[in-house]
């Protein structure tokens, strides 16, 4: 699946974190954030961080509510699997996919744009 610009700035978060944590000194740090500029799709992009431990899942507080209903994401991250829970969302009716990350956290991506 084609990588899009908001997958890529996150994965580009995630180095950077990574680098902030001193798993990557800036060789290293330069030489991924090129690997993941130059990626066209998410496979490619989230191969560049596979061998990095997971990271902790982001604050509650950072879930996106905004309205949507059941934290929902936009898309799935490139290194969310997806799984085969589906839902229907009381509140927007939506049929939502259930993702899961490497620390084991749950997403919600609309089955329309999974």
């Amino acid at each position: 699946m084609r990588l899009g610009d908001a997958e890529r700035d996150a994965l580009l978060g995630q180095l950077s974190r990574h680098a902030a944590e001193g798993r990557l000194d800036v060789d290293e740090l330069e030489r991924r954030v090129e690997a993941v500029a130059c990626a066209q799709t998410r496979e490619d992009a989230a191969a560049v961080l596979a061998d990095l431990p997971p990271l902790p899942a982001p604050a509650r507080a950072s879930r996106r509510w905004r309205g949507r209903g059941h934290g929902e994401a936009e898309t799935a991250a490139p290194d969310w699997h997806p799984t085969s829970e589906r839902f229907r969302d009381p509140r927007t009716g939506r049929v939502m996919r259930v993702w899961v990350d490497a620390a084991g956290g749950r997403h919600y991506v609309a089955d329309d744009a999974s």
